[in-house]
């Protein structure tokens, strides 16, 4: 059986349509709207890589948005897809990769492009191991 890298493998995150509430006096989509987008994708990525995994169900936080470039703007009625990659994984940490893509008469066009890392907490919001206890 071929089986692809985890770490290579393309997540779709999230899918959504571009709304007139999230449009900036230019008639595009605000950048902060993308972002937040972006954010919620890499959690899910992440998410969904940690599960595969098999390693423990532990909440996540965001600690960094790094490299963000937009590089097309994004219009109302825009169906948008966020795509994520593992880029590495740390002990506590994961930092994903989210590409942003809209589909434009039938051909995908990046938008945007973002580098995300999450570190796993406990109860008490301290660090803690992605593989759970046992991999201190």
């Amino acid at each position: 059986m071929n089986q692809l890298d985890p770490l290579q493998e393309r997540y779709l995150a999230v899918k959504t349509v571009m709304m007139p509430r999230d449009t900036n006096p230019h008639g595009t989509i605000f950048g902060g709207v993308l972002l937040g987008h972006i954010d919620l994708a890499g959690a899910a990525g992440a998410q969904h890589y940690v599960s595969c995994a098999g390693w423990p169900d532990q909440p996540m936080v965001t600690i960094s948005l790094e490299k963000v470039e937009f590089l097309h703007p994004v219009f109302i009625g825009d169906i948008v897809s966020f795509w994520t990659r593992v880029l590495r994984v740390g002990r506590t940490s994961i930092t994903m990769h989210v590409s942003v893509e809209a589909d434009r008469q039938g051909r995908e066009e990046p938008l945007t492009e973002a580098q995300i890392t999450y570190v796993s907490i406990d109860d008490q919001r301290r660090p803690v191991p992605l593989r759970g206890p046992e991999a201190d």
